[in-house]
Parts: structure tokens; sequence; C-alpha cells
């Protein structure tokens, strides 16, 4: 049983101002394992007068001694490697091997901001003036917890490269893995308020840090429902801010895909991370004359899909995080039966022999229309929509009625085919024929799936403001 009794603040784990207690469960077990005292408005301000004194050095550091910085934290988070994984998988509850896998890229994020850090451009000729563009400030992070370490070092990352210094708000959910991540980055030998971290809860902790006049930014993943209350209170200040919110990717298989392949892979894109992602494949846009064909490789791919502990070998969908995020998937099954859908494979309830731990079945709805709640609302869990077009721009007409626009997938046996479907599909990210990533590319939603972007020099370029000087003796430094 873990207590965490601190938050950190200007280099050292202090005992909160906040007295509010919050039970940790392991939502593979639904037992207490830990407890979490949580801050409130006087540690985020205490949090954010470390961070305003520490900026005022911090921000003149040079890109050499930023790059040692980010180099040393890359190395503490591998050297503590194991234990990180470990408390991800007891407190989140995702699959060992997946949490693996987004420790290391958590990780890297550090390598990847360093690279690009040190090929940016931080003054430019432009004419007659010279640009510089400075750190911002005092930056929010309020990140999720559907994959901490990861959500917390691509924010981190370029807070450090440009110069920044940070208050983090990682979710009450999460507060062991920020514990522990919080450790890691204090034996990095960061200076003293450059990074702190403030657990709590959004309407307290992440209000303040909101409403907060010495803070610069707000960078902020999580929901739209959320992330408009952001945007709307962060104005009174004139924040700038970074909000990945919310998704409902399309998945368009075109007629002349591989359906062999395309299909196994669609579901297994909808059911990643137990579908506890905001860029996961949740519509899959068919063609008509296919839908017996792709329903019958949907539900032999669920069928072998394996739902159980994290802890054991190839497990593909854990528990959903909490009793209340179990909840709100099982309303969302029963109203895809209530409106009409037709089930295919999955339903309410739990899976047979896991009655222990908040374990949804994977579930497949077939004969979805676009007036559906399960095809217009995020649901994140392992629930999967199918739905049915008969001409390719009545698939590209699907694929964009939607108030989001965060990520979508096209597959087809004509590369320029694919690519003409993916330049008219509105969305930040669109892969063709598999999954990739390129973390030096820009990662981020048109619509309401947010504002600005993350990942390489666009995210970079979020926590630096532009100042143009002007003079007959100006010269670069």
């Amino acid at each position: 049983m873990r207590n965490i009794d601190r938050i950190y603040i200007n280099g050292k784990f202090v005992k909160p101002h906040g007295t509010e207690t919050m039970d940790l469960i392991n939502p593979a077990t639904e037992e207490v394992i830990g407890r979490v005292t949580l801050g409130d408005e006087q540690d985020v301000r205490d949090a954010v007068t470390a961070a305003k004194a520490a900026f005022k050095t911090f921000s003149a550091t040079t890109i050499e001694e930023r790059a040692r910085m980010l180099q040393r934290l890359h190395d503490v988070m591998m050297e503590k490697f194991d234990i990180l994984n470990q408390v991800a998988v007891e407190e989140y509850g995702a699959p060992a091997a997946a949490t693996a896998g987004r420790t290391r890229y958590a990780a890297a994020n550090f390598l990847h901001n360093m690279d690009v850090m040190k090929e940016f451009q931080f003054e430019k000729r432009i004419g007659k003036a010279k640009v510089a563009l400075e750190p911002l400030g005092v930056i929010g992070l309020i990140t999720p917890w559907n994959a901490n370490y990861t959500h917390i070092s691509t924010k981190l990352a370029p807070a450090i490269a440009a110069g920044c210094t940070v208050v983090i708000k990682a979710s009450e959910l999460s507060a062991i893995q920020t514990q522990e991540i919080a450790e890691c980055f204090h034996e990095a030998g960061i200076p003293a308020g450059v990074i702190n971290f403030v657990h709590g809860r959004g309407d307290v902790v992440g209000a303040e840090l909101t409403r907060h006049p010495d803070v610069a930014m707000i960078s902020f993943t999580g929901s739209t429902n959320v992330g408009r209350i952001i945007a709307r209170d962060g104005a009174a200040t004139m924040k700038r801010m970074v909000l990945e919110l919310g998704g409902k990717s399309p998945n368009v298989i075109l007629d002349d895909a591989d359906y062999a392949k395309a299909i196994p892979l669609a579901v297994m894109t909808a059911f990643s991370n137990s579908g506890q992602a905001c860029h996961v494949g949740s519509r899959l846009i068919v063609p008509e004359s296919r839908l017996e064909e792709v329903k019958q490789l949907v539900v032999k791919t669920v069928e072998g899909i394996k739902v159980g502990s994290p802890r054991e070998e190839g497990t593909f969908i854990g528990p959903m995080v909490n009793r209340k995020q179990y909840d709100t998937v099982q309303r969302y099954i029963r109203l895809g039966a209530e409106e009409g859908a037709e089930l295919i494979v999955g339903g309410p309830g739990r899976p047979e022999g896991l009655e222990t731990g908040y374990y949804v079945k994977p579930t497949v709805f077939a004969n979805v229309s676009m007036d559906m709640t399960i095809a217009k609302e995020e649901i994140f869990g392992p629930v999967l929509s199918i739905l049915t077009y008969k001409t390719e721009e009545e698939a590209i007409e699907i694929a964009n009625d939607t108030i989001y626009g965060l990520s979508a997938y096209v597959s087809s046996a004509d590369l320029a085919r694919a690519n003409r479907v993916a330049s008219r599909i509105v969305a930040g990210r669109v892969l063709i024929n598999g999954l990739y990533d390129e973390p030096k590319a820009p990662f981020g939603g048109f619509k309401q799936s947010g504002i600005g972007r993350e990942f390489g020099a666009y995210g970079l370029e979020a926590y630096v403001e532009s100042k143009t000087i002007m003079g007959h003796d100006v010269v670069p430094q």
C-alpha cells in the first residue's frame, strides 16, 4: 500500500497544503493499493512561485546545458524502467508489454527534443530585423491517466528545450506513477523550481493553473469538454494554449484493399490501449457490398483477442481504468443496442471468468449510422462501430461527419488513391495501410480535437514567443 503524501516543489518533496485524500485502486483486482493526498490552490500558487523564480536563470541557459539535462532525464527514466513499468501496470491496468513500449517511448521523447532543439533556429534575420524566439515562461502541464509517462514527457521535453519552467498536474488516478517519475526527475539533477508536481483534481489544481496570471501557457491533453473550460478560463489572462483533445477517428477501408490484413489491423487499432486512447480508429467505414465479409473477419479477430490480467502474457485488452469508466463504456454498449445497431460480438457485462476487475467485453456493432450516439461520441473503451458506404465520395463524407479531427486511417491497394482520399479527410494525422509513427512530426487535431500541435519543431514552437528587434546596430547574438 503506497501513501503518496508529498508533492514536488522547488526541488523538494514537501507536504501539501491540501488535505483531501483519495484511494488508489488496482483496476484489475479492485483492491485499494494506495492513497494520495491532493494538493489545493495554495499548493499551485507555491509551485508557480517556485517556477517563476527559477525561470529567471533557467531561461538564460545554453542549448548545450539544456541538452545535458534532456539526456539525464532520458537516462534516469531508463535506469528506473522496471519500477516505472511495474507501477503503471498495477495502477493503470494496461498489459505489461504495451506499458513497456510506452515507457520507452516516454523516455525517448527527451532525446527527440534534444535533437530538435539543436537544429531549431532560436534567432533569425528577417530583412532588417532580428527575430528572437524566447521561452514563454511558466507552463502549466495538465495530463491524463491513459499514458501517464508519455503525456508528461511529451509536454515537459519541449518545455525544457525551450528554456521554460513547468508545473505539472497529472491525473490524480495516476498518483503512484506520477510519484515515481517525479523521483526520477529529481535524481536527474534539474535545477530547483524548473520542474514542479502538484497532485490534485482538475477542478481545483487544474483550474488554479488555468487562472493563475503568472502561468503563460497551458498544455492539456484530455476531453474536449474539459478543453473548452480551459480555453474559456485561460482567456482571462490571454494564455497560450496547446489542447490535444478527443477523437472519433475514421478507418476507411477502400474496396481494393487486402481485407484479410486490413480488417484485423483495424480491429487491433480500435482496441489498442484497451480502447482508452483518443486516436483509436473507432469508426470502421467499409463498402456496403463487403459488409458480410467484414463482419466475419471482425468476429474472427475479436474472438482471438485475449482480455485478461495485464500481467498475463498475450493479454491485449486489460481493464478500464476505474469503475466510472467501466460504467461509461457499459452505458454506450446499451445505447448501441437500444438505438438499433447490430451487435455482432461482445455486449454488456464482463467477459466470462473475469468477474472481478473493470473488464469490458470487446464489442463491435454493425449497421451503424451517423445519427447513432455510438458513432458520434468518444467512448474511450473497446467498442467499434462499423458503417458502410456505396461510393468513395460517400466514404469521405462519413469520415468527415464528426466534430472531431484527430487521426484517421486509410487502406487501399492503390497508393495514389489512398493518398487522394487521405488528403480529403479532415484530421491531424492520417495513416495509410498500417500503423506508423514519426516522433518529430506534428500531432494534434482539426476542429474540436484541439488547438496547436505537439512533437518536433512544431511542438517546440508552442513554448517560445517571437521578439522583433530593429536598429542600425542590431547584430545576431
